[in-house]
């Protein structure tokens, strides 16, 4: 396990950039499948990291808690080599309830990530819909001070977040970085 913090070029206003990614559930995804949410979460996270796997039932929270949030879980890591991170494992997760956000997405060929500058998991970018024709980056950062897989959070930074865009707000947060194991990358 090599850990990492976040570190993205994308800076506050980027537009998110496309993707196209099948999901968990066999249906495939892009940017638009969420366009009548107000907001969207995206976490480069996977299936068999302690960091990420601590973050599990705050971002299930979170999708149950914001009806007009997206909460989608993209897991780039290599599967070959982590076989826990295909996507038959993520269908499990999915089927057994570990993991309920509302899509749970596999890059495959780890594109996304890498277009989005992920580099741990959990990686969260926040993203508010700019009237309604494209997401803007306004936090990409950790989600909670929690920075260990058995630290309990006192601070919930993305809930910060979110609630001060679902208001109409700016985000008003420092953009600390995320850590977390590495993304497994095919090419290392």
């Amino acid at each position: 396990m090599v850990l990492e913090e976040s570190d993205t070029e994308l800076t506050a206003g980027d537009a998110a950039p496309e993707f196209e990614l099948e999901g968990a559930d066999g249906e495939s995804y892009t940017l638009d499948s969420f366009a009548d949410n107000e907001a969207l979460l995206l976490v480069f996270t996977c299936n068999h990291c302690p960091y990420a796997k601590a973050k599990f039932d705050l971002l299930n929270e979170l999708a149950a808690e914001y009806d007009d949030v997206a909460v989608v879980g993209i897991n780039p890591n290599d599967a070959e080599e982590y076989p826990e991170d295909s996507l038959e494992a993520m269908r499990e997760y999915v089927d057994d309830g570990t993991i309920q956000y509302d899509a749970y997405l596999r890059d495959e060929n780890q594109h996304v990530a890498r277009t989005y500058g992920a580099v741990c998991t959990p990686d969260p970018f926040l993203f508010e819909s700019a009237n309604g024709k494209e997401f803007q980056l306004v936090y990409q950062g950790r989600l909670d001070d929690a920075l260990n897989p058995d630290d309990e959070p006192s601070r919930y930074h993305i809930r910060e977040a979110i609630d001060a865009v679902l208001a109409g707000e700016s985000v008003d947060l420092e953009w600390q970085p995320s850590q977390g194991c590495s993304i497994k990358w095919t090419d290392e």
